[in-house]
């Protein structure tokens, strides 16, 4: 976890250190559910109180070189960075009424803060989220500066520093911005929730109930991944957490039955980002969209629209791996290795809080209410057996590590902060939009093309909320000029950030899932790619019928769509692996993949063509009597 996820390499601290941080924890996670209890403080004072605890603690926690993690021992430089944080996080508090007074004019005290606040945000990112987000994050400050030098439509009038400072944290369009506010309000409390959840040991039971539900299927241990990294990323925030948490367990198991060490760590990598694409909790993003997409659009509306995909994502990948499995000939689990009846049942219970949540919003209470009531129902519920029952310490362990959690999503929304910040200043967003389409010839599907390579491209190496923020900000922009609805546009960019983290060359997903299989990273990477093929089609689906995502759309309409979708990834599935009801010659798989394409695509007369050819492959399946049919392979 350490090695491929930046926010795991945290060090161990114990004497006063120890006990200092643990309070500091603490007494974050209190401050956040005292404000979300008692009312929200304004914005200047929730964000920069909320960005003046992680930062100090990120520098506490975090050092500034991974080969100095294993001495645990904060160095004098850390203390002093912490301390900056607290003078920088006091700041807003303590001149309030003074810097409202002088609106737009900064004292050579004020410029000297806001740019510690920004050398304090670049560095603390570079430690928990790593080094790319921070690069781009300080390449868009150098091109708000020097933007009277960029070429083309590129060039725009520049900003002075003193407006950058002003900009980046006097106002509400940059360090404290909008994902800044999100996240000291919306996503702490889920990531709380989550917190929560794992004391009452959910996680295990996630994989337990897993098992139970299609261990004993063919290829049973790789649908057990899938299934678990699904109802897991109903409280993960994190793709490469998923892949470590639910693939010490899953990996060892398709070992085990005879799948290999690259194909079992891409099950893992590409189930496990696709954690993110499910509601409720998407990666924290979904609380995102609301404030960028605006115009009255709920948290439900976004957790409704994404519900279709996301399963639609999950069964793509259990095509595959089924495919696979029945063309290795791989077998299930036997019922010695598969959990009894009486105790998955008898745990149910622990379901109930991810149930209560979504039914909370539904009933249109706020999101942060909700979030608040679900986790005391999470304690409730926990006391019903003794085993899950969390109890004082286990409360207050499960305060210290959302909290603790939450210090890279803190850093991440803060650094995108500076991003937004510089895309509204120099309108950069819609300059890019217009290059895009001007690059595609203003037609929708090269728009789209270009658009997945910057998103990308853009994702690589970026934690979700940072990446949806960059996304949304810089490739959006140029899909919603072609018409498309916002939230079609925005979970167009969001797939497609997300996919980054099995997409090769950094697929940090795919990475640590080698790290667990003993596999190569790069060919972990290209299977994850290939397992995920799924998530490189649905978005030009949702994009091409918004019904999907049911908007503006009938049952009749919807269920359509949803039919000749699945049918267009079993084709492709097929295509792609060689095998259905038998291993597939050369030309079955070109026909399978071209009718699969044409499904894909929402017009009538594809998808008579692509169901045609979805008749005609089981019909040369169940015609052939040949006994020795073509080996396949899905590295082929």
């Amino acid at each position: 976890m350490e090695k491929y996820d930046p926010e795991a390499a945290s060090r161990k601290l114990k004497g006063i250190i120890g006990t200092i941080v643990f309070i500091l924890l603490l007494t974050f996670s209190l401050f956040q559910l005292y404000t979300s209890i008692f009312g929200v403080l304004t914005a200047q004072l929730q964000r920069s109180i909320h960005l003046g605890f992680a930062l100090a603690l990120i520098f506490l926690l975090f050092p500034a070189r991974k080969k100095n993690l294993s001495k645990n021992k904060v160095t004098w430089f850390d203390i002093l960075l912490a301390l900056l944080a607290v003078v920088v996080g006091a700041y807003w508090p303590v001149m309030i009424d003074e810097l409202v007074n002088r609106v737009g004019r900064l004292t050579p005290v004020d410029f000297s803060i806001g740019l510690a606040a920004i050398v304090l945000v670049l560095e603390a990112t570079r430690r928990t989220v790593g080094l790319p987000i921070m690069v781009i994050a300080a390449l868009f400050m150098a091109y708000a500066v020097y933007g009277p030098y960029m070429p083309g439509f590129l060039a725009h009038r520049g900003l002075d520093f003193d407006s950058l400072i002003q900009t980046m944290f006097f106002t509400t369009e940059g360090i404290l911005g909008t994902p800044l506010g999100v996240s000291s309000t919306f996503i702490f409390l889920f990531l709380l929730f989550g917190s929560f959840l794992e004391k009452t040991g959910v996680g295990q039971y996630f994989n337990d109930l897993a098992v139970f539900i299609a261990g004993k299927r063919i290829g049973g241990p790789a649908k057990v991944a899938i299934f678990s990294s699904a109802l897991q990323g109903t409280i993960s925030g994190s793709s490469v957490a998923n892949v470590v948490q639910s693939g010490a367990f899953t990996i060892p198991m398709m070992k085990k039955l005879g799948y290999g060490k690259e194909f079992s760590g891409a099950v893992e990598a590409s189930a496990s980002t696709g954690g993110q694409l499910m509601p409720p909790i998407m990666g924290a993003a979904a609380f995102l969209m609301v404030e960028f997409i605006g115009g009255g659009i709920t948290y439900w509306d976004i957790a409704k629209a994404a519900t279709i995909p996301a399963v639609l994502y999950f069964t793509g990948i259990w095509i595959m791996t089924h495919f696979e499995a029945k063309r290795v000939g791989l077998r299930g689990l036997t019922d010695d290795e598969i959990p009894g009846r009486r105790e998955i049942f008898s745990k149910l219970y622990l379901l109930f809080p991810i149930v209560a949540i979504m039914v909370l919003m539904l009933t249109g209470m706020s999101v942060m209410r909700s979030a608040i009531w679900s986790i005391l129902i999470t304690v409730v519920v926990s006391a019903i057996r003794k085993e899950t029952r969390i109890g004082f310490k286990g409360i207050i362990a499960a305060l210290v590590d959302g909290a603790r959690s939450a210090l890279g999503v803190v850093a991440a929304t803060a650094s995108a902060g500076i991003i937004v910040g510089v895309v509204t200043k120099t309108g950069l967003g819609l300059k890019l939009a217009n290059g895009l389409l001007d690059l595609a010839g203003g037609a929708l599907i090269p728009t789209l093309f270009f658009t997945m390579i910057a998103s990308l491209i853009l994702g690589m190496g970026s934690p979700t909320t940072a990446n949806y923020v960059i996304t949304s900000t810089i490739a959006a922009p140029a899909i919603i000029l072609l018409g498309v609805p916002d939230l079609s546009a925005h979970l167009f960019v969001f797939y497609f950030g997300i996919i980054a983290d099995i997409t090769p060359p950094v697929a940090l997903a795919a990475f640590a899932a080698a790290g667990v299989s003993g596999g190569e990273p790069l060919k972990t990477g290209v299977m994850s790619s290939k397992l995920a093929i799924a998530a490189f089609i649905i978005p030009y689906i949702f994009v091409l019928s918004p019904q999907m995502l049911m908007i503006d759309t009938t049952w009749y309409e919807l269920i359509w769509v949803v039919l000749t979708a699945l049918s267009g990834m079993i084709l492709i599935g097929a295509g792609i692996i060689g095998h259905w009801l038998r291993n597939l010659f050369w030309y079955e798989r070109v026909i399978a993949m071209i009718g699969g394409l044409l499904l894909i695509y929402p017009e009538k007369i594809s998808d008579i063509i692509g169901l045609g050819s979805f008749i005609l492959i089981i019909a040369l399946q169940l015609l052939s009597k040949r006994k020795n049919t073509p080996k396949a392979s899905i590295a082929s």
